[in-house]
């Protein structure tokens, strides 16, 4: 069955966070949302909810933990059980209530920078320290990547004069696109399990995998690894059902996922009808024709993306993401110059009336880049870059 990614979709006007938060002639690839309908099945499954009329309180069902137990079976080869997954409104929610459950205040969590905005904030919300293992960036000529330096990582283990409690993982990674091989993610479970963190997974983009690229759950390593980890995932990105509110938390560990319900319940963490209806459509199976479908295109957007870069822009750098719809643009050059004299998202608002995510807000390592989601149809993306090469081509030269 076809599906038209290029169709383009009128989401102005429409309280959409991306298309409504900046004026009319600024065209959004910022928040890390797609500018595509969500698949048939997942519409359907919301036209019978709303067909009924009668909106009343749910919980999440028997049958829908053990189709997100299956899914993890299916997708990554994972075998968990419906008992331990955990319904919640998503996956900032989990990483949150991770926090609470496996620090006591005062204590540390590890985060690898540039990172995901609501990781630098989960330290603040329950009462932590924050601890900074910060990613290793590697540039080629055109392109960037970035590596973990293991050394670093371990010494960032109780600094600051706090005991390290919980890893925050991110991956696949935002902003980067990267994925951590098996061995990687090897190496980091054995140095946390020495020192006893508990390890809080965000695999919210394991499905969107580029370029027919792999993905392995933390837990999925060994038995004692998934021991002490919390996995979060979601159909939001993957399906784009975002504003629905729906994840997972899947905790092999009884007694910890005990813990987890229960915080879950304190703070009455609970999921709306409605996302989850849609959670149990995207992660049926009905839905993969859609998704292999959208992960060509992506992948054809992201070769696209980055060759335009490349050509066009000289001056700047390019992750090649192996996952997710979200681009990493290393601008440094056009700062370091002298050639622009504000953040690279200011000179691309102002000049080129393109909104991208600004790197600063991402952690150290974050200044002078930007976060382009090239999750939308060709068309807006192809206009966002001939606007960008405009403001690009009018600066003074080096």
């Amino acid at each position: 069955m076809p599906y038209d990614f290029d169709r383009p979709i009128d989401r102005r006007n429409t309280n959409a966070i991306k298309w409504d938060a900046y004026s009319s002639d600024v065209l959004p690839l910022w928040v890390a949302d797609m500018d595509f309908a969500a698949p048939e099945p997942v519409l359907a499954a919301l036209r019978v909810k709303v067909e009924h009329g009668v909106f009343g309180y749910e919980w999440a069902s028997k049958e829908l933990l053990a189709t997100v137990a299956s899914r993890m079976q299916k997708i990554h080869g994972w075998q968990v059980t419906a008992d331990m997954v955990v319904a919640i409104p998503g996956v900032v929610s989990g990483f949150n209530l991770a926090a609470r459950i496996a620090c006591r205040p005062g204590e540390g969590v590890l985060v690898q920078p540039p990172v995901y905005p609501p990781f630098l904030k989960v330290h603040e919300n329950t009462g932590l320290q924050l601890q900074l293992a910060p990613l290793r960036q590697v540039i080629s000529t055109e392109t960037l990547h970035y590596e973990i330096d293991f050394d670093e990582f371990e010494a960032a283990i109780n600094s600051d004069g706090a005991r390290t409690a919980m890893f925050l993982l991110c991956q696949p990674h935002n902003p980067t696109g990267g994925i951590y091989t098996p061995q990687q993610l090897t190496r980091l479970a054995e140095i946390c399990l020495k020192h006893g963190l508990t390890i809080c997974s965000d695999e919210i983009h394991s499905e969107l995998l580029l370029g027919g690229a792999s993905f392995t759950p933390m837990a999925a390593l060994s038995p004692e690894i998934a021991d002490h980890t919390i996995t979060l995932v979601a159909p939001s990105k993957t399906f784009n059902v975002a504003g629905l509110f729906c994840g997972f938390a899947v905790i092999p560990n009884p007694e910890l996922c005990q813990a987890f319900k229960q915080e879950v319940e304190r703070l009455t963490m609970h999921v709306g009808s409605l996302g989850l209806a849609a959670a149990q459509a995207a992660f049926s199976g009905d839905c993969d024709d859609w998704l292999k479908a959208l992960l060509c295109y992506l992948t054809d957007n992201r070769t696209f993306l980055t060759t335009t870069i490349a050509r066009n822009f000289p001056d700047l750098r390019c992750t090649v993401p192996d996952a997710t719809y979200l681009a990493w643009l290393d601008c440094n050059a056009l700062v370091s110059s002298g050639r622009i004299s504000t953040s690279p998202y200011k000179f691309f608002l102002k000049n080129a009336s393109v909104a991208l995510n600004d790197g600063a807000t991402f952690g150290p390592g974050g200044e002078g880049f930007v976060r382009f989601n090239f999750g939308c149809p060709r068309s807006n993306m192809l206009a966002a870059l001939d606007r960008m090469k405009s403001a690009f081509e009018a600066l003074p030269p080096a």
